[in-house]
């Protein structure tokens, strides 16, 4: 009796010290408070450094000045013209000379142009759009990097302490054959099991160490300390029904498929104005060898009779074109209502697992806790305590995968019904404004520098 009361003395320090080392060892190696990085200056970040982001809004700029291509066609082109003439009458060479200036303006294209106007406008608005959606991608896409590093962080340490309940399992299976009181079998069960997890925690550092890397790629910085994160309870919407209304109305992808047939119908009508007459003036100023100077100008009227078929082509091309931009608001409308009922459900089935993981944790702790004790009077042996221990490991991994998921899943009802913005969330950023390069830009005539002066 004494000597098992010894035993059950030494083990309990065992545990003690174990349990204070591996604590020591996480506060050691936790990194400080003071770099700590919550999910919202995570994501504003991203808004300022992701690298594809800041090539969305290049790609902006570019179809911002299809706005003044299109202008074009209302002003002027000028010309200077050097004409030199050589001509060899039956051996007599006579050289003569020419220089001027040409002008031309086009009065009436058949509205072409206004139209060309109008449909670049909406191809800028529905590019805006497109923005905006890439912001909302990016934006979700650091959300489940930044859930992805807590999950994987939590998981590293869980392993971590579960190897240390095990190691203190394979010294007490050892001390209880080292006075005859167990079998070899005990002991190589606790060892085998203590291997099996170190292999596990192998992985998961490595698993904590590849989403740390995307995480950097979307953010432009290596995760530290990362915060828990609360659900954002108060920015979504009130009911499914709600959320999929919101979604399906103003969706960026929803709106960039509604201006797309805006730019779609002014097509149309660009290539329908090419059956229409024109009008063009045309005046040249001139100055001959000897400083005979000349002036001229002409006034041209074109009426299109028939043009190969080539116009009619591309007018029923135009219209096939709107048709198909029409279908594509349809699809757009379907698949952001798919997604908004996909992330709600998974949402709150995340939500509801949470629950039954912290009760399963809980019902797993007390069974182990009364496995040790009854292995400790020998009703029970060292596999049933290994058994209830990874009982309490997969709960506990269980939990951390269903926070994670509800995480995401809500920011993804945010993103599907387009309210994961700067504005909505209040992110402490300077705020994008693609309409300053647009109203700098769309009205110039002339000049090589971008507006930022590139």
């Amino acid at each position: 009796m004494l000597a098992r009361m010894l035993e059950y003395a030494l083990l309990s320090f065992v545990k003690k010290s174990l349990v204070c080392v591996a604590v020591l060892s996480l506060i050691s190696t936790a990194p400080q408070s003071a770099f700590a990085e919550t999910i919202y200056q995570a994501m504003a970040k991203a808004y300022e450094n992701n690298p594809d982001l800041n090539a969305a809004r290049a790609g902006l700029r570019a179809t911002d000045e299809g706005v003044a291509l299109a202008k074009s066609g209302y002003r002027p082109t000028v010309a200077a013209e050097s004409v030199l003439t050589s001509t060899d009458t039956s051996g007599l060479r006579t050289n003569s000379a020419n220089i001027g200036v040409s002008i031309n303006q086009t009065l009436f294209d058949g509205f072409q142009t206004r139209n060309n106007v109008r449909a670049a406008e909406a191809q800028v608005f529905a590019g805006r759009e497109n923005l905006r959606g890439t912001e909302i991608d990016i934006l979700l896409a650091t959300v489940q990097s930044y859930a992805n590093v807590n999950r994987d962080n939590q998981i590293v340490t869980f392993r971590q302490q579960n190897i240390a309940f095990l190691q203190e399992q394979l010294s007490a299976a050892q001390a209880r054959f080292d006075v005859g009181e167990s079998t070899r079998t005990d002991v190589s069960l606790a060892d085998a099991e203590l291997a099996g997890a170190r292999a596990s925690l192998t992985a998961a550092v490595a698993q904590a160490k590849s989403s740390a890397a995307v995480y950097a790629q979307i953010v432009g910085s290596v995760p530290k300390n990362l915060k828990a994160v609360a659900l954002p309870r108060k920015l979504l919407p009130r009911s499914l029904d709600r959320a999929v209304a919101q979604g399906v109305t103003e969706h960026p992808t929803v709106q960039a498929a509604l201006y797309g047939v805006d730019a779609a119908g002014y097509n149309v009508k660009s290539q329908e104005g090419t059956f229409l007459p024109g009008v063009t003036v045309r005046g040249t100023v001139a100055e001959a060898d000897g400083g005979v100077s000349t002036a001229q100008v002409e006034a041209r009227v074109s009426i299109p009779l028939y043009q190969g078929g080539a116009a009619s082509a591309r007018v029923r091309q135009a219209k096939e074109q709107l048709g198909q931009q029409r279908i594509l608001v349809d699809s757009a409308r379907r698949s952001i209502e798919q997604s908004v009922i996909s992330s709600w459900t998974q949402m709150e089935a995340a939500q509801a697992t949470i629950q039954a993981n912290r009760a399963q944790l809980s019902a797993a702790n007390l069974a182990l806790n009364g496995v040790v004790e009854e292995r400790r009077v020998g009703q029970r042996t060292t596999l049933d305590v290994l058994n209830a221990q990874q009982s309490v490991l997969n709960a506990k991994e269980a939990i951390a995968q269903s926070e994670r998921n509800a995480i995401v899943a809500s920011f993804t009802v945010l993103a599907s019904t387009g309210k994961l913005t700067v504005q909505r969330l209040g992110l402490r950023v300077a705020n994008y404004r693609p309409e300053v390069h647009y109203e700098a830009t769309k009205d110039r005539w002339y000049g090589l520098r971008t507006v930022d002066g590139r």
